[in-house]
C-alpha cells in the first residue's frame, strides 16, 4: 500500500519546487510571497536548498506556494 498516494508533493523534489517557483514569480516577487534572505539577497537555488532543508518552517512556506500556485485539485 502507498502511504504517500494522498501526498500532492510526492515524487516532487524540493530543487523542483524552488526551480518552477523562480520560473513562475522569478527572485524579487518570490521573495515578497515567502519572506526569507536566502531569496532576497544574492539569490540562488543552490543557497535557498541548503537554507530549506535545515528550516522546516520555510520549507513549508514555500511548498505551500507551490501547492497554491500549481495544484490543480485541491481539497
Amino acid at each position: 500500500m502507498n502511504t504517500q498516494a494522498n501526498n500532492p508533493l510526492h515524487a516532487i523534489t524540493l530543487e523542483k519546487i524552488v526551480v518552477a517557483l523562480v520560473d513562475h514569480y522569478g527572485w524579487d516577487k518570490l521573495a515578497q510571497k515567502v519572506n526569507i534572505n536566502c531569496f532576497k539577497s544574492d539569490p540562488s537555488v543552490k543557497s535557498s536548498l541548503k537554507f530549506l532543508r535545515k528550516t522546516p518552517w520555510a520549507r513549508t512556506e514555500v511548498e505551500n506556494l507551490y501547492l497554491a500556485t500549481f495544484a490543480k485539485h485541491r481539497d
